[in-house]
């Protein structure tokens, strides 16, 4: 199981709501909502299962957020 790090909280936001934007509106919307962290990724990246509070991960096709979800 992956370590729980930064506990705390997190922003009271829906990931789903930004599917279909763009990476750069998506980005800009969480920082608005209080994201401390935003990870823009494109499809397949490898990535941790390291978990943290306050984070939000986008896949990004052809400049359109096409997944997100917090951690």
């Amino acid at each position: 199981m992956a370590a729980i790090s930064n506990p705390g909280q997190q922003p009271q936001d829906k990931p789903e709501t930004y599917v279909g934007l763009t990476a750069e509106d998506a980005q800009q919307r969480a920082t608005a909502k209080g994201w401390t962290t935003v990870r823009a990724l494109p499809p397949g990246a490898i990535v941790t299962m390291e978990y943290r509070s306050g984070r939000l991960n986008f896949t990004v096709t052809d400049g359109t957020v096409t997944r997100c979800w917090s951690g």
